[in-house]
């Protein structure tokens, strides 16, 4: 696979990890219910979007003809 894709959907993941475990900390932090929804909801995102950019690099894997690591991200 391409070394620059492996990079960038690694910064991806990384940054999107931050996102999560604030938007976590956020959702047990919050008292209202309305505000903890709204946490709860960028915690789904969070979470949909890193499970996207695994499926981007499996995809570019299959592509290329390389053996997928499920285990790497």
């Amino acid at each position: 696979m391409n070394q620059g894709i492996v990079v960038l959907i690694h910064k991806l993941n990384n940054q999107l990890g931050i996102i999560l475990a604030n938007a976590e900390l956020l959702e047990a932090k919050l008292q209202e219910d309305a505000a903890r929804a709204r946490a709860s909801q960028l915690v789904s995102s969070a979470l949909e979007a890193m499970s996207t950019a695994r499926e981007i690099r499996l995809l570019i894997q299959d592509a290329t003809g390389q053996v997928s690591d499920t285990s790497a991200q």
